[in-house]
């Protein structure tokens, strides 16, 4: 087993420094491009979708359980059938992956803004609204920067979530770092496996840190130790 595995390092590593495998459409920036891409664009749909109805209930009160519930539903559908059941309805493309990693990204996001707006203090409310505000003033001015440090770590973990299943764009025949994976397997090619899945794991691990950053530059200094998940 020791040398089985010292062979799959060694392969890894000859993959790697082919020069290859660093330039060209099939190379290691492309497909890493592709793969955020696919991030990017999937949990910004999902943030502009989760976000208002998450924050909206938040501030009423009104609905949020059914809502949470609803949204949920997401977690328990596998990502991989409704990309294959969008596929069988428009055919190849982006929209099968995009749908699917929309479906994975709004209930973290929709829980966490929801619960991060109630667990704003009663009393900070009644004191806002003694000083005159606005309804809108309220939400944006003391509500939301309160509730920032949960919000923002629903996105953070719907963000690492689609980084990690956006390997399955390789299913409909996409680019992105799931090539790796797709392709090593038919070809029984081990080493281009972990090629693969190592790269992935670094992305999800890069995004977590640099959303992290970004929760702590939005949380107001007072709020900072305040960055925890609802979930």
């Amino acid at each position: 087993m020791n040398d089985a595995f010292s062979e799959l390092l060694a392969g890894v590593i000859r993959w790697f420094g082919d020069p290859a495998h660093w330039s060209g459409a099939g190379s290691i920036p492309a497909h890493t491009l592709k793969h955020v891409f696919y991030m990017l664009i999937s949990t910004v749909i999902g943030a502009l979708i989760a976000l208002p109805i998450g924050i909206g209930l938040g501030h009423s009160g009104r609905g949020g359980l059914l809502a949470i519930n609803i949204t949920n539903i997401g977690r328990a559908v596998p990502s991989f059938g409704v990309i294959i059941f969008v596929f069988l309805l428009v055919g190849y493309g982006l929209v099968p992956v995009i749908v699917a990693l929309v479906a994975l990204a709004i209930p973290p996001m929709v829980t966490n803004s929801y619960v991060g707006m109630r667990e704003v203090d009663p009393a900070v409310r009644q004191a806002s609204k003694a000083l005159g505000m606005t309804g809108w003033q309220r939400l944006t001015r003391v509500e939301l920067p309160i509730a920032m440090p949960l919000i923002m770590a629903g996105v953070r973990t719907s963000a690492v979530q689609v980084m990690s299943t956006a390997t399955l764009a390789a299913y409909v025949g996409l680019g992105g770092l799931g090539r790796y994976l797709i392709d090593g397997l038919q070809l029984r090619d081990m080493a281009q496996v972990l090629v693969g899945a190592i790269l992935v794991a670094l992305l999800a691990i890069v995004t977590e840190l640099l959303l992290a950053l970004l929760q702590r530059l939005v949380t107001a200094r007072g709020l900072r130790g305040r960055q925890g998940s609802a979930e």
